[in-house]
């Protein structure tokens, strides 16, 4: 991902990508790049993804404009600061609960004097290329995006105070953990869910950052776009792919 990419969302453009949480091909990349994709987050917290694999799926990114990104399975530095230094143009994080924890995770993604990220240059998120060490930091600085989960009943009631922190640049739905942890789980139309997202993407608007939430469908997109969502994922990738045999294996088999 470019800077370019990174103030578009930022600037609260309607910015579309995937999420992806099985496919994990070489070619998957370029696929999604093709359907207009800007950025693809594999996922390693439900998954069997590991870090190897992960620095894989990056590098089937490079040279495509197309941003890749992880949904990490705990906000640690192990975690992010591997993730980045591998490739990642953007970190996701689940279960953020509190400012000391946004705080944290900011800590581990922005080299000093923003954080105390530790220093591998001229490896893979640099493209093996050399340069100026401060004006590099300055750019990953500019393009890696921190998306923080809001998806519990304690993020939520602190949401205000991680959008507070900066370096945090997405706070992001979790709508079936979020439905979970309110005690009204897949009740997306209950009148408390409903409250709680558009509470998170006037938040997120208030204190100049973006709302994000993966669509599985288009209705879902259209209701958080007009809530006030703009970096909106789609997916799941199984869900899509069974879908669109289930679609044609019924036509093949329809009858007369």
């Amino acid at each position: 991902m470019s800077s370019d990419l990174k103030q578009s969302i930022m600037s609260g453009q309607v910015v579309a990508g995937a999420m992806v949480f099985e496919f994990f091909s070489p070619g998957l990349s370029s696929v999604l790049h093709n359907a207009g994709a800007k950025y693809v987050i594999y996922d390693m917290e439900h998954t069997g993804l590991d870090i190897e694999s992960l620095k894989w799926l990056f590098a089937s990114c490079r040279g495509l404009p197309i941003a890749p990104m992880v949904r990490v399975p705990v906000g640690e530095y192990t975690w992010l600061a591997r993730s980045l230094d591998i490739g990642a143009h953007g970190v996701m994080i689940p279960m953020v609960e509190s400012a000391q924890q946004a705080a944290s995770i900011v800590q581990a993604c922005r080299y000093p004097p923003l954080g105390r990220r530790g220093a591998a240059f001229g490896f893979a998120q640099c493209d093996y290329k050399g340069g100026d060490i401060n004006q590099k930091m300055r750019d990953f600085h500019d393009r890696n995006l921190v998306i923080a989960q809001i998806e519990t009943e304690r993020g939520l009631e602190q949401v205000e105070a991680i959008a507070e922190i900066d370096g945090i640049d997405v706070l992001w739905v979790g709508h079936f953990d979020l439905s979970n942890f309110m005690g009204i789980p897949g009740q997306f139309d209950h009148p408390l869910f409903l409250a709680a997202m558009k509470q998170i993407a006037d938040v997120a608007k208030k204190h100049g950052k973006v709302a994000g939430f993966m669509a599985t469908d288009a209705a879902w997109a259209d209701k958080v776009k007009a809530m006030g969502y703009t970096m909106i994922a789609t997916g799941t990738d199984t869900g899509i792919l069974q879908q669109g045999f289930s679609q044609l294996i019924q036509h093949v088999e329809k009858r007369g």
